[in-house]
This record gives structure tokens, sequence and C-alpha cells, in this order.
């Protein structure tokens, strides 16, 4: 367990703050992003916000943020407004400031490597391919914090990786995503909740695959002769 910034000894009647929670939605601030792949991050925050009563317009930590309760535990909810590359900054700034350990701080973000309202919860890892948590894995200097992974697909043939994650999103494809939102504030909620094990085990999955309609019986019986005189 890593505490952000505590590099001294500290006396034995200090206590860290281990029943606060850092929550960061990745994304870039301004309507041009607002409903893309990218700021799925955002996306989740938003309904986790709108679920828990908390309002997240409060500017600090060069972000946005709302402090509320889940289950009787202390959460701020983050929203970096430094757009993606830089997001690390505010992720550092709020955890050192509520002194809160390494494990207590969730991040949720988009993922081009997991299918489209995949979900997937981790209790550490590398950043991936990811800008956002490069830069919040090197601003914290620790990997072992919780990330929500929402899934919107890789690229199609012939689809610029940067329309993918930034580009307009189809109406089908919106309503989908707003469906894995809601299942990622779920899983942010739960992993305060009821920990992250327990998390991981009931929201960890792959979008339900489509039922094949069964193929049409064939008949037995001769077709109508439509050359009738």
């Amino acid at each position: 367990m890593v505490f952000f910034g505590k590099t001294q000894k500290k006396d034995k009647q200090e206590k860290f703050a281990d029943d606060t929670f850092v929550i960061v939605g990745l994304g870039n601030p301004g309507k041009d992003y607002e409903n893309t792949r990218h700021n799925m991050g955002f996306r989740a925050l938003d309904v986790l916000a709108s679920d828990t009563g908390i309002d997240v317009r409060r500017a600090k930590f060069h972000a946005l943020i709302g402090q509320g309760k889940i289950a009787g535990k202390k959460v701020i909810l983050v929203k970096p407004q430094t757009y993606m590359n830089n997001s690390g900054i505010a992720v550092r700034e709020a955890a050192m400031y509520y002194d809160v350990p390494s494990c207590n701080v969730i991040v949720i973000y988009d993922d081009i490597d997991l299918p489209v309202a995949s979900i997937r919860i981790r209790k550490s890892g590398g950043p991936g391919t990811h800008n956002g948590m490069k830069s919040v894995v090197q601003q914290l200097g620790v990997k072992d914090f919780a990330r929500i992974r929402i899934g919107v697909g890789a690229a199609e043939t012939g689809e610029d990786l940067v329309d993918r994650v930034i580009g307009k999103v189809p109406k089908s494809e919106q309503e989908i995503l707003d469906k894995a939102a809601a299942e990622a504030a779920k899983a942010a909620y739960d992993i305060v909740a009821i920990g992250i094990d327990t998390a991981m085990n009931r929201h960890n999955h792959a979008p339900a695959k489509k039922k094949k309609e069964p193929a049409p019986e064939s008949s037995n019986e001769p077709a109508e002769n439509d050359n009738k005189a």
C-alpha cells in the first residue's frame, strides 16, 4: 500500500484516510468531446454523480470535483480538466490532498483493446496504450490503484485511430455506451461499498452476444406451380 507524498516517518497517532476514496473519470473537457468514446470516464462519473447526488462542479486540482458519501465512506469525484494527456496531474493532487492510500484511488476510462461495452476491473497494472493512464501512472509513480476499463472497440479496417476515439459516434452505439457507462458507475460504487474483489466478480464481463435467429425450416412439400393455365 502506498501513500502519496509521504516519504517521511509518520507519528503513530497520525492516520491516513483509509475510508476516503478518490474516484476519477478520464476525458477531455468541452462540447466537442462530450459524447466521444474517449470520454467514457467522464460519462461514467456523471452517472455516478447523479446516482449519489454529488455535485461535481467545484474547480480544484486542475479538475472539477465533488464530495459526498457511498456506503458511509467519503468519496471525492474528479473530472480532470487538463485534457487527456495530462490527466495524472489532477489525480496526483487530489490523492495527495486527501491523503488516501493508492488502493483507494479508482480510475475509470475507455479502452480500445476491449469489445464495445465490456467492463474490466483490475487492482493494478500498466497503462497500456491509453495516454491518460500513462499520465496517471507517471504522476502517481505507482501502478497499484484500481481501474475500471470500458470497452469501446478497436478501430475498424481503414478507420483512423484518432477518429475512433474522438470522432462522431452513431446513435445506435451511443445507447450501448450509455448502458456501459451506467454499469461502470455501478462498478465504482460497488468497489467502495462491498470491496474490489466482489465488484470484480460482479462486473467483469464481455457484452452479451446476440442470439442467432434459427434458420427457417425447410419444407418437404413440392412447390406450387405458378404457371397455372
